[in-house]
């Protein structure tokens, strides 16, 4: 996560921690120094990165591996937005508990009084039963150095809404689905985000820090993207601020099942990229590129391509020849992330972050 989020790759600077507003508790910590002034440094502990207790913690289970890395890589960019990465350092959330964050997942029943999903009404049909909307929870942290020490200073909460809710009428039976609306994850997430801020802001740890939430829509199983994040808001000190609106999209390249092309041009550009370097290298078992949009302006493309053969000579020239083509055809101002990889094994990435390319062979060391 430290390289595919942070690019937090540098030297490590002594301190000690205090980890929370009211809490002096002190412990040795170190913080990576990021040669990206767009990422942040993080915050280590005895020179460990700390995961967040709550980390992979869902309601159901959904085997779209693209939504994990979209849910947190789109929360830290509404970070951005208020916790400048020159000013704060990261680290994963800390506050929350995963005996909290499971019970807040679950339905509010007589046992579960703080869960966040409604109350079962006993129904199965699936247009008349009570959906699981809120799928899972992120939490990001950021501090500040304070008297020698690094002290919470903000806080980011990503709430994950399902678009539909997988569910099954008895245990190990068949897999049915209820569809959510646009509106209801609107007014379901806006609900759940309200009280999540409430609970953070009766915790001694957060106080009056300012939170940032952000909604993010969960991508059905069937989809070869990621979901996206659709509104945010900020609590200064109190309750949540306004909402605003995002227009994120996801889009798979080639598009599939006759699907249109957000962008055309965009569409047009990959599909040069992928026979330039598919006439290089006719071995290719696939090429494919995930395309990140605000609107319509690409923002960033993923791109993924799988070889047959694993030869370092040949490894090395096609990475070489893959910046290149990338550079030639695809479009200029989106960041890149390009994998090499077989089946077994990722052999080759290239970047471009900002404009700048960078690269790396694996089994080169």
């Amino acid at each position: 996560m430290c390289a595919l989020l942070l690019s937090a790759c540098g030297n490590l600077q002594n301190s000690s921690l205090s980890s929370g507003g009211g809490d002096t508790s002190k412990s040795t910590v170190q913080t990576t120094s990021s040669s990206d002034s767009s990422s942040y440094d993080v915050l280590l502990s005895g020179g460990k990165y700390k995961t967040s207790p709550i980390s992979g913690l869902t309601a159901a289970d959904n085997s779209n591996q693209f939504n994990s890395r979209s849910f947190e890589s789109g929360l830290m960019s509404l970070s951005k937005k208020q916790f400048s990465t020159n000013s704060y350092v990261f680290q994963e959330g800390q506050v929350l508990s995963a005996s909290t964050v499971t019970n807040w997942l679950a339905r509010k029943s007589k046992k579960n009084s703080s869960g966040l999903n409604p109350a079962s009404n006993g129904s199965t049909d699936e247009n008349k039963r009570a959906p699981m909307y809120f799928q899972q929870m992120l939490e990001e942290d950021y501090l500040t150095k304070q008297d020698g020490k690094y002290k919470l200073a903000g806080m980011s909460i990503g709430i994950a809404m399902n678009k539909i809710d997988y569910y099954q009428k008895k245990q190990y039976g068949a897999t049915y689905k209820t569809t959510i609306s646009t509106e209801q994850q609107k007014e379901q997430g806006q609900r759940i985000a309200q009280e999540v801020v409430k609970r953070l802001r009766a915790n001694k740890q957060v106080g009056n820090i300012p939170i940032v939430v952000g909604l993010y829509s969960v991508a059905p199983e069937d989809t070869l993207v990621g979901g996206t994040y659709f509104q945010y808001s900020v609590s200064k000190s109190g309750s949540l601020g306004n909402w605003s609106t995002l227009n994120y999209k996801n889009q798979m390249l080639p598009t599939v099942n006759g699907e249109n092309a957000i962008n055309s041009s965009d569409s047009d550009a990959f599909t040069n990229f992928k026979d330039n370097i598919q006439d290089y290298f006719p071995n290719l078992s696939g090429v494919t590129a995930q395309a990140h949009y605000d609107g319509n302006n690409l923002k960033s493309m993923d791109v993924t391509i799988n070889t047959q053969f694993d030869g370092l000579a040949q490894i090395t020239s096609f990475t070489q020849f893959v910046q290149q083509s990338a550079s030639k055809y695809l479009p200029s101002g989106a960041d890149l992330d390009i994998n090499i990889q077989t089946v077994d094994a990722q052999q080759a990435v290239v970047t471009r972050t900002n404009g700048k390319f960078n690269s790396h062979v694996y089994n080169a060391d």
